[in-house]
């Protein structure tokens, strides 16, 4: 049964008596009870004129703001009333006006009001029209019985022809006495008329409730509609409002998208939850909503779709677009109340990964709508909630690297060494970056590429933030050491190959403080080695030098440093190892060119055989422990060479190797070459004009990255040698 019933337009069939024409009150008596002269035929006195118009649109606005008349039984059982017993004395007294007159084509056209009695039938027969045969079902039923059982079709024909007849009697000018008689009988049809949609709209509105799909409900409200279309096709040309189209079909469309809100409203009541657990409640919410809208579709699918169909009547399109129109609305509010990322993150994930799934209405075929469904949430709606989002995202990812700094100083604080995996070393720090970046852009990935990628330049800005903060609070710890200067520098290293390789376009102005953080650490861990081995090259070029094995110590401890970058990453370790090569000859050749004692004899040729040897065993330990810096070999050899060359002709040839092959070398360096020699003015000043000679043809551009001599300083003495030759 209905949950609500519309009552009866009609009364129950009447006795003559009921149908018996009304005294019409003569002319003053109409001018004494009102302002405009007139008076109703029935309970009381009735406004005439525009008060008529006022009364009747009155009723129609109750109906429409809320007060629905089928709430008044009365008052609908009166109008009923009112239109039976008025409009059929009205119909004879026009025809009895006309007399055998021909009413005219226009009358002659109109459908015929049903007789309800002898006297009636023949009053209708004198104007020249006879009573038509309506549904059989319908014979003895008022309009309103019809109504209140759903019969609507049969309705709408008795007031299709109680339409036609009121037409038909305006026409043979049976008001030509009293217009306004006119408006309030035609205002009674309308009001009718608003019944019946009101009925139309009530089976809507239940239809999706708890009590089932009525299908000969919809199938009977579907003939109607159809039929209602078909008698008023277009508003008529003389402005007649009786005869102007009811648009059924327009307030059945409002119905279904009335329904489909209410079930969204109910689904989905409240705002977006707060509070830490609101991202969860939002999500059950939304989960709520969307088994309602699936179950709701799914039964207009299998159940009201056919009902509808069985009467060539169209209903699954409306259905679609209302619910999706009402889910639509209902997002915009939760997103307007939404609060936090991970809210903001719920609503974009259901509406592009839940509603927006191929999979959400399951075996439904939405390929049968007219045209595609507009987006859930229009481009300034989602825009904005993306901004939102985004704008939360950049606070949260900032502080989740806040926590990844404090959980390495706890780890530094405990003392913690860090693991060896895959023969490297190792801290999780890559492993929670990496966690942490994968995390949000894979979420954002899932709601589009716009997202991934502004998702991928929040991550990249806040991770060249959080590198040289981490740089300088480990470097400021107590816990450096080579194991974690190791691990760092591996971790620095795994970051850039794999953002830069996976990203290249994003993660690209991280490079500098990635590349900036390593070279900390690298000299962080080279500046160890400086402080241990420093003390052992202030022996060279000594007495004692030229009898003692001060190099063997230097060479141990770089072994023992090479061990440890044994465990980092081999670009890093590459470089490490051929800054410790280049110190260590640099820092041999700085003893020699600044020598504490002059080697003269046999002294001279003792210490450039034990440079030779050497700067052998300096060659052999680092390209032992893979130094791939040979340009560094001919160094300390060509020196030596020049300082045990016996020929003093031939020690132009060795200048010469020793130029070309390092070009950062200067004028001073090679004096204090020479100086070592203590050669004479005349030679010193041919071999250095040469030396000038070539160093202008070669070109300290060419040394590129190859910096060998120009770190090194020479002592004060070797200006004074300058000063003493030119």
């Amino acid at each position: 049964m209905p949950l609500r019933r519309i009552v009866s337009l009609t009364p129950e069939p009447h006795s003559p008596k009921e149908l018996a024409l009304p005294q019409s009150p003569p002319q003053g008596a109409r001018r004494a009870s009102g302002g405009d002269g007139s008076s109703g035929p029935h309970e009381g006195a009735v406004p005439s004129g525009l008060g008529t118009l006022r009364l009747a649109f009155s009723r129609a606005s109750r109906r429409a703001s809320g007060q629905d008349i089928t709430r008044d039984p009365g008052l609908l059982r009166r109008s009923s009333r009112f239109l039976l017993r008025s409009l059929w004395p009205a119909l004879g007294e026009g025809a009895a006006a006309e007399g055998g007159q021909d009413p005219g084509p226009g009358a002659a056209q109109r459908p015929e009001v049903p007789s309800r009695g002898g006297d009636d039938a023949s009053r209708l027969a004198s104007t020249g029209a006879g009573p038509e045969v309506l549904d059989p079902d319908a014979e003895g039923k008022s309009v309103t019985d019809l109504i209140t059982e759903r019969q609507l079709l049969a309705a709408f024909h008795q007031l299709l022809h109680l339409e036609g007849a009121l037409g038909a009697a305006k026409d043979g000018r049976a008001f030509e006495q009293d217009p306004t008689d006119f408006a309030r009988r035609a205002m009674d049809v309308c009001l009718h008329y608003d019944g019946l949609a009101a009925e139309i709209c009530a089976i809507v509105r239940e239809t999706l409730g708890p009590g089932g799909v009525d299908a000969a409900a919809l199938t009977e409200l579907a003939r109607a509609v159809r039929a209602e279309e078909e008698a008023h096709p277009a508003p008529p040309a003389d402005g007649d409002f009786l005869r102007a189209p009811r648009r059924w079909r327009q307030r059945w469309e409002d119905a279904v998208r009335g329904s489909a809100q209410e079930r969204v409203r109910t689904a989905a009541a409240g705002d977006a939850p707060a509070g830490a657990g609101g991202s969860s409640d939002l999500a059950r919410l939304l989960a709520e909503l969307a088994r309602v809208v699936r179950g709701d579709l799914q039964k207009v699918w299998l159940e009201v779709r056919p009902a509808y169909a069985a009467a060539g009547f169209p209903a699954w399109e409306p259905y679609v677009r209302a619910f999706h129109g009402a889910v639509a609305q209902r997002l915009q509010e939760l997103a307007q109340g939404a609060r936090g990322c991970e809210q903001l993150y719920t609503l974009l994930d259901w509406a592009a990964n839940v509603y927006g799934s191929p999979d959400f209405l399951g075996t439904l075929d939405l390929e049968r709508l007219s045209e595609p469904l507009p987006p859930l949430l229009g481009p300034a709606a989602w825009a904005r909630l993306e901004s939102d989002y985004t704008t939360f995202l950049e606070t949260k990812i900032a502080s989740c690297f806040e926590s990844i700094l404090q959980l390495e100083r706890r780890r530094w604080a405990a003392a913690e060494a860090p693991d060896v995996l895959q023969d490297r070393y190792h801290v999780p720090l890559s492993t929670d970056v990496h966690m942490l970046v994968a995390e949000h852009v894979k979420a954002a990935r899932a709601i589009s590429a716009e997202l991934e990628a502004t998702t991928l330049r929040i991550c990249a800005r806040a991770l060249g933030l959080f590198v040289p903060s981490l740089k300088r609070a480990f470097l400021e710890s107590e816990a450096v050491s080579e194991p974690h200067l190791g691990a760092y520098i591996n971790a620095c290293e795994e970051l850039r190959t794999s953002f830069l390789t996976r990203f290249p376009g994003t993660f690209e102005e991280l490079e500098e403080p990635l590349a900036a953080a390593t070279c900390g650490f690298q000299k962080q861990l080279f500046q160890g080695l400086q402080s241990d081995v420093q003390p052992f090259f202030r022996a060279v070029c000594s007495k004692s030098w030229l009898t003692e094995d001060t190099l063997q110590p230097v060479m141990d401890k770089v072994v023992a440093f090479a061990r440890h970058l044994q465990h980092v990453a081999p670009r890093p370790a590459q470089e490490t190892l051929h800054e410790v090569h280049r110190y260590v000859v640099r820092e041999y050749l700085a003893q020699v060119l600044r020598p504490r004692e002059r080697f003269r004899g046999e002294e001279r040729m003792a210490g450039s055989q034990k440079m030779s040897l050497e700067a052998q065993a300096i060659f052999d330990t680092f390209q032992g422990l893979g130094s791939k810096a040979e340009w560094l070999g001919p160094a300390i050899p060509c020196v030596a060479e020049i300082l045990g060359e016996k020929c003093k002709d031939d020690i132009w040839h060795h200048l010469e190797t020793l130029i070309r092959s390092y070009p950062d070398i200067r004028q001073n360096h090679v004096l204090a070459i020479l100086a070592l020699r203590r050669l004479g003015r005349r030679q010193n000043q041919r071999l250095l004009q040469q030396a000038q000679d070539l160093l202008r043809a070669v070109g300290p551009e060419t040394a590129g990255r190859r910096v060998l001599f120009r770190e090194i300083s020479v002592p004060a003495s070797v200006d004074v040698l300058l000063t003493r030759i030119f």
